[in-house]
């Protein structure tokens, strides 16, 4: 595992034009930040030796450099999910490459389903902590980076949440704050996994994320979330959803994630 990660590190590397401390990891439907960057170089991940390949509708497989306002930054533009057959390994893959070269602060998005009564869709919510409901730890196996047993106390920098809401108020950006739970998929939640959830603490379900932010704090990356609710699972509020309505809401949303986190990107 070890020597798949650095030869990817040196393949990346020699590619790179910059050195990176930033990264940031766009999900479902919120891959459009990607048009933000500037003096941008792309790699598709077919093209990166061990890099899974995304095969999720919204998620377009590229990993692109330059620069978000003054920051250099390293961006996935998609990510990869336990659904998808990939073993949290190969999920979390990309986050330990990015420790070899360097990343020291972690941006992640996604698109969720809201399990708070007081949310509504197209609503972001910047991620305090998060459920891990997945069935598989990414960080069994073989210890490769920091403690056999990581603290957890602060999955998502505190700092960085309080930079966003002082930017969300500046800018007049409406923002939720809240636990996100991370579970397997594909499926979206039946209106009693949503009521259970709720039970548990969460605000917010999704597919993805958790597993990312666990290898990050494991490998001492501070880490940044936001969730945007594409859909609800509030009892009186539950529809019939699809990818494509997610997607849809996703991209409604798109311009006030975008200027949180570029502003927040830049001032971190």
């Amino acid at each position: 595992m070890l020597e798949r990660i650095e030869e990817t590190a040196a393949f990346l590397r020699e590619k790179m034009h910059t050195s990176p401390e930033t990264a940031i990891i766009l999900g479902t439907g919120l891959g459009s930040l990607a048009n933000e960057i500037t003096e941008k170089y792309e790699i598709k991940y077919e093209d990166i030796p061990n890099f899974p390949v995304s095969t999720v509708e919204g998620h377009s497989g590229k990993l692109i450099f330059g620069k978000l306002g003054n920051k250099d930054i390293m961006a996935m533009q998609g990510r990869f999910h336990y659904y998808e057959g990939y073993s949290m390994k190969e999920v979390t893959f990309p986050v330990r490459v990015m420790k070899e070269l360097g990343i020291k602060t972690l941006f992640v998005s996604n698109a969720s389903g809201g399990t708070n009564p007081d949310f509504e869709i197209g609503d972001l919510m910047i991620i305090t902590d998060h459920i891990n409901y997945f069935p598989e730890h990414p960080l069994r196996g073989k210890n490769l980076y920091g403690d056999r047993f990581p603290d957890m106390s602060e999955a998502y920098s505190k700092e960085l949440i309080g930079k966003a809401l002082v930017i969300a108020k500046e800018k007049g950006i409406k923002v939720q704050q809240g636990i996100y739970i991370g579970t397997q998929g594909p499926t979206f939640e039946t209106p009693a996994e949503y009521k259970l959830f709720h039970i548990l603490g969460a605000d917010a379900v999704g597919m993805s994320t958790v597993p990312e932010v666990i290898v990050a704090n494991h490998c001492k990356i501070k880490v940044f979330g936001i969730s945007v609710i594409t859909d609800l699972g509030v009892e009186g509020k539950i529809v019939e959803v699809s990818h494509e309505e997610v997607q849809l809401a996703a991209d409604a949303a798109q311009p006030k994630m975008t200027t949180i986190m570029r502003e927040l990107i830049n001032r971190a």
